[in-house]
């Protein structure tokens, strides 16, 4: 097998480590640059199972004071599924009001994510 080294900038935290996986196949060898334990569980989760908490808003209707409500995925979801997860919340509308952690949507373009409110409106 071909030894492949993977560079990742880590988002776990501020910090953003610059970690340095080292590959043979699907198999991590070496694990270098991380700060914390954090940044190697990310460095393993990057290279094999990549997922992402998806961010956004959605319009509020039926007399809210504001017109849109930010959410995110209650889950990490997978990255290839990222924009299904945008997509699907294109055509949603929540309705006041909405409280901080109200769920706006159940299971999100099938990745077992609720989409839920991160403020009240």
């Amino acid at each position: 097998m071909a030894y492949k080294e993977v560079l990742l900038t880590c988002i776990r935290c501020p910090r953003g480590c610059q970690i340095s996986v080292g590959l043979e196949g699907a198999d991590i060898v070496s694990i270098e640059g991380q700060s914390c334990k954090r940044g190697e569980i990310y460095a393993r989760s990057e290279v094999s199972n990549p997922v992402r908490t998806v961010t956004t808003t959605v319009p509020v209707v039926v007399g809210a004071c504001e017109r849109m409500v930010s959410v995110k995925t209650s889950i990490d979801v997978p990255k290839d599924k990222v924009m299904d997860v945008m997509q699907a919340a294109q055509s949603i509308v929540a309705h006041a009001p909405v409280s901080i952690g109200d769920v706006i949507a159940r299971d999100i373009a099938n990745t077992g994510a609720d989409l839920i409110a991160t403020k009240s409106v």
